[in-house]
Order: C-alpha cells, then structure tokens, then sequence
C-alpha cells in the first residue's frame, strides 16, 4: 500500500510506459546518428578492407591486416568537428592531419600520388626511399631516419608525434600497438601485401586516401590505374594458348628454388600478360620452394626468364650459380630482371611503385612476351640482362 504514497503512482501506468518509451527511443536514435549510422562503400577488388561512412566520418575494418589474420581492426577517421562516439576502436584519427609515418616504400607513392609528399616526418631506412619528391624532404632533412632495422623505432616515433603511423606487418611493429595506443599515437595496419588480385593491392591508396582525409581523390587515382590496367588486359584477352610463350621465374638460394605460386599476385599478372606459367600448376599464394630437379625437368626449354632477381649481366648470373646455365633462356639472353629503375640512394623503384601501379608492370610484361601489341611501349620496371 506504501506505493499509493509515490508520486509515480499518481500517474496511469500506460502513461509511465510511454514516456519511458518515448526517452528510450530517443537515447537510441542519439547513438545510433553517432556510431551505427553508417553506409558501406564497396570496394571492386580489395579483400582485406572494408569501408563505411558516416555523417562527419569514416570507419574502416581491416579484416585481413597480415597472413592468418583472426583479428579484425577497427578504425574510425574523424572529420573535423564530429561528434561521433569515439570508443570501441583500435585507433581514432582526427583530421586534418599534417605528420605521418610510414615504414614501408610500398606506402610512399600513396602519398605522391595523393599530393601529400610533405607530410612524410618519418621512415626506418630511408636510403631506400626511390621517389624523386620524397628523396628531396630526407635532403633537407625533413624526415627523419628512423633507424636500420626491419621496423620502425618506436621511441623516435613517440618523440615525432605524428598524427598517426601506418604500419606494415612484414615487419616487427605489431609488438609496438599497445606502446603506440598508450603513446596516444594511431597505428594503422596496412595489409595491402596480402592481396593477390593486382588491383586489390593498388587499391588500398583508399584506405591511405580516407587517413589523409583525401578519399575522393584516391577513388580518382585508382580508377585511373585501373584503366590503365584493364586496357592492357585486352590486348592479351584473345589470344590462343599455342600463342603464349612459356616463362620461367624465381632463384635458386641454397639449392632451393623459390618462384611465385600459381595464386600469388606476380602470377597471376604473368598470366594477364599472356604467358604460360610453367608453375601454374602449382598452387599457392606466397613463394614456391621447389627442387632444382623439378625445375630442371618443367623450365629447361622456357621461352623467357622473368624475375631473376638482381643481377647486372648474365655473365654475372651464370658466374654465381653454374646451374643456371642450362636454362634455353640463359643461352639465348631471354632473362629479365626488375631493376631498370633504382633510386638515387640504391632502392629499386618495382618494390616502392609496383603495388600501386599493377598496370606499368603489366604492359612490361606484355611488351617482353608480346612487344607487337605494344610497340611503342618502352619498359619501365623490367631490363634485359645484357
């Protein structure tokens, strides 16, 4: 009977329901406008990211961030003044932003191609940095070394202060997350060396693109290379089997053969060029381990050689491994390496371009198996050993 006396019950009960109702649905509506109201943005090739956007911004799920990843990151990029809820994520970025560090090549031409060179502050192992713009900022020392390890030093990235640092798994930075997040220092994982489609790779510029708080422009830049890329595909899309040269690829180290698997990226652009992978049997998406016997017996009347690491001549070649020798390709000077352009401090530009740009190495490969469909394609990645 106490309950007479509350002022609660002086109210009709259908009427407690409604505004107990009404309030909910508007604390639920106030969330979901923050943090769930929010639009997929399909992505044509990429498989280890997905994009959505919201209001005033932006969040990206790498689902794929290294090899057997189980872990998805979450990651929410900020337009200026959001209010959108910030918790619940593996990193937040706000822009605008103005310092970032990258510590792969891989991720330099995404800010070249994205006109935002000057933003580099720092790079573990600089010297291997082949872009022209950004080898002028380590000149006039602004970007700092950040050391010659496989990874960046992450006490010289909390000194920098960047507003965020992309990190790539090849390395060792995934130790650093914790220390980063406790540093109040954004870590994002780029996963782009993951995807095996050629234009999945180069389509992670977006995910560069949204950091820096250009995506529109990155969607401009990737369609244009993936016009590019699709162009050349044509050339090669009616050709006969009989018509495809046969190609050798990879190098020997300590007896044994290492080559691209039939499902790797490098693979499959061989086979988009028009050339008969003699491993194309042998499934895979990372690097063949093979005997020297197998190759002998599936290579040793290949028409070309492509991929044979770096070396200047074939004389050099045959000197440090005698076995290459026996190769048809050696004997008659069809070998092909990618070193036709390096940096001024030694870096080979196919390891910093390439990604991003599938359809140069492409067209390379079709003016070598095919130089009639291209013939005033002069290459850009790829050299003939002399």
């Amino acid at each position: 009977m106490k309950l007479k006396k509350t002022t609660f019950y002086s109210f009709p009960i259908t009427y407690l329901l409604y505004f107990w109702s009404f309030g909910l649905l508007i604390s639920c509506g106030k969330k979901t406008e923050l943090t769930l109201e929010k639009t997929p943005v399909a992505l044509g090739y990429a498989k280890g990211f997905e994009i959505f956007q919201g209001k005033d911004f932006w969040e990206i799920h790498v689902t794929q961030g290294y090899t057997g990843a189980e872990k998805t990151f979450r990651y929410l990029v900020l337009e200026e003044n959001s209010e959108a809820e910030k918790t619940g994520f593996d990193a937040v970025v706000q822009l605008p932003i103005s310092k970032v560090v990258m510590t792969s090549t891989t991720h330099i031409p995404h800010l070249d191609l994205l006109e935002s060179t000057e933003k580099l502050v720092g790079f573990p192992q600089t010297n291997l940095i082949s872009s022209e713009k950004t080898r002028s900022l380590i000149d006039s020392g602004k970007v700092t070394d950040l050391g010659n390890g496989p990874s960046a030093n992450p006490e010289m990235v909390i000194d920098l202060q960047p507003d965020w640092i992309m990190i790539s798994t090849l390395g060792e930075d995934l130790r650093y997350l914790d220390l980063f997040a406790q540093a109040g220092i954004p870590a994002l994982i780029n996963g782009e060396y993951v995807e095996q489609n050629p234009l999945g790779r180069a389509e992670w510029i977006k995910f560069t693109g949204i950091l820096l708080g250009k995506y529109q422009e990155s969607v401009a830049v990737f369609e244009e290379i993936e016009k590019a890329y699709q162009d050349a595909e044509k050339l090669t899309a009616t050709l006969a089997q009989s018509e495809k040269p046969k190609v050798l690829s990879g190098v020997m180290y300590q007896d044994i053969w290492y080559a691209p698997g039939a499902d790797s990226w490098g693979a499959r652009i061989l086979e988009n060029a028009g050339g008969s992978y003699i491993f194309g049997d042998q499934s895979g998406e990372g690097s063949l381990q093979l005997n020297y016997e197998f190759v002998l017996d599936n290579g040793l009347e290949t028409d070309f050689w492509i991929g044979s690491a770096d070396f200047p001549d074939l004389q050099t070649m045959g000197n440090a491994e005698p076995r290459y020798q026996a190769f048809t390709p050696w004997k008659n000077g069809k070998v092909y390496t990618y070193t036709a352009k390096k940096g001024a401090t030694g870096g080979l530009e196919y390891f910093e371009l390439g990604y991003v740009r599938p359809d140069l190495i492409l067209k390379d490969l079709i003016k070598i198996l095919h130089p009639e469909l291209l013939p005033e394609y002069e290459l850009y990645f790829y050299k003939k050993l002399n």
